[in-house]
């Protein structure tokens, strides 16, 4: 008898792995979404696929579809998880996501593990290749003997070089409420054994310019907090560890001022139906709308000729046509000003570039720089690179789990060589592959 899957979410990162489960044999899948047409066209038809309109918020019916299969892969909003990790415990069902685990979800492990039920959290590209490919230098390098004492990772969704057509640099393969809400995160990490704290209205000062081999030189600043990380790689020697996201370059300096300006703001301040993205910023800016330019430049402390000005400006900001919003807030117009100029177009590609670097010692004095680096282009026309290392993860996940392959239980995340090990090892014969170097200390240039 086939395993059965239910996928939640036929958002943007869906197809792959809704296409890698149906290519099973011995899998049947149902796949749920609030919009019945996104998940009927990646159904397609598929003689072991099904489709089913369902609002999450649905209790009764979430629990019915839960109830009629072996194993749920969540791919909703990271807000929705708790609510559907309930229903799996009720159920007796294991369940697979490819957000953080949250210390609500965290609470769950003795339920879960009392049940003899798997919780596999980060199961996608950042949180999951992230830390498969560091486990694996890291659990390398302990198995010889060694210690890691530094330890630096960089991740950064980004359109291709093909396709970097815009002038902030940027574009969203995703909602962009969840980059702008990473935008007001403090962020922690340890250098030299000391705690460096980032507080949000600082983030975007707080910056270096990092180098990845293969794809060029990018912005880098502090994604969370890095610290819980020593003890998750079992890294507690560790006397610097750091998660950073990567930009294009002008991406901070530009954030920053967006910051600063209000643009990340939920207070309701003006009419959302009547009041246009120009008297908006006018407002934020203390003008009255006589010489925008000028009155923005003086709040800002910039000169008038500021690529930040430029770029309000192409976003759409000086316009004087309402936009209709749903909430009268600064964040709700930036998100819809975002999302109109910086989707991406039929043909055009994103990049993953995902970069690892290590520094490992070994007790005869043998210092060692290491390197696992990813850079991932996707399919003109095709899969995104966002879409596959997301989806691709989660989806080879849900196959070790249903052919019990993975004897953890619990809330997990893919830090254990039972997991990491083959799902790197498919993903290399997918294309996914990470390129990883190791450079003596005395060898460096």
């Amino acid at each position: 008898m086939n395993k059965r899957v239910c996928v939640l979410g036929a958002g943007l990162v869906a197809g792959p792995l809704v296409r890698y489960l149906l290519d099973r044999p011995e899998i049947d899948l149902v796949l749920a979404d609030q919009d019945p047409n996104k998940a009927r066209e990646l159904i397609s038809g598929h003689p072991r696929g099904r489709w089913i309109q369902l609002d999450i918020e649905d209790g009764p019916g979430l629990t019915e579809l839960i109830s009629g299969v072996d194993l749920v892969v969540s791919l909703l909003p990271f807000s929705l998880h708790l609510m559907v990790a309930e229903k799996c415990l009720d159920q007796g069902r294991d369940l697979i996501t490819a957000s953080y685990v949250k210390p609500e979800m965290q609470a769950l492990d003795h339920d879960f593990r009392k049940k003899g039920l798997i919780f596999l959290n980060e199961m996608g590209v950042d949180p999951g290749l992230d830390h498969m490919a560091a486990m694996r230098v890291i659990d390398r390098v302990k198995a010889g003997g060694g210690e890691i004492s530094d330890f630096f990772s960089y991740c950064g969704g980004l359109p291709s070089l093909a396709s970097n057509n815009v002038p902030l640099g940027y574009k969203f393969s995703w909602s962009p409420s969840g980059v702008m809400l990473a935008a007001k995160n403090d962020g922690r990490y340890l250098s030299g054994g000391r705690t460096v704290e980032v507080p949000a209205e600082e983030l975007f000062q707080h910056y270096w310019f990092q180098e990845v081999p293969g794809a060029g030189v990018f912005e880098a600043y502090v994604n969370r907090d890095a610290l819980p990380y020593k003890e998750i790689y079992s890294i507690p020697e560790a006397r610097g560890i750091y998660r950073g996201t990567l930009r294009n370059i002008g991406h901070c300096e530009s954030w920053d001022l967006f910051r600063k300006l209000g643009l990340l703001e939920f207070e309701p301040t003006f009419d959302p139906h009547l009041t246009s993205p120009r008297q908006v910023l006018a407002r934020l800016a203390g003008s009255d709308g006589q010489d925008l330019t000028r009155d923005l430049s003086r709040f800002l402390g910039v000169p008038k000729h500021s690529v930040t000005l430029k770029k309000l400006e192409w976003l759409g900001f000086f316009r004087d046509e309402p936009l209709r919003l749903t909430k009268g807030t600064p964040f709700d117009l930036f998100s819809r000003l975002l999302l109109d100029r910086l989707g991406y177009q039929p043909g055009e590609t994103d990049m993953i570039v995902q970069h690892h670097e290590f520094i490992a010692r070994w007790p005869e004095g043998e210092r060692k720089r290491m390197t696992s680096t990813l850079v991932q282009e996707g399919e003109a026309g095709g899969e995104s690179a966002m879409s596959r290392t997301v989806g691709l993860p989660a989806a080879i996940g849900a196959r070790l789990v249903l052919e019990g392959r993975i004897g953890a239980k619990g809330v997990t995340r893919p830090v254990i060589p039972e997991i990491y090990e083959p799902v790197l090892e498919e993903l290399e014969g997918l294309g996914i592959a990470f390129q990883e170097s190791v450079v003596a200390e005395d060898e460096e240039a």
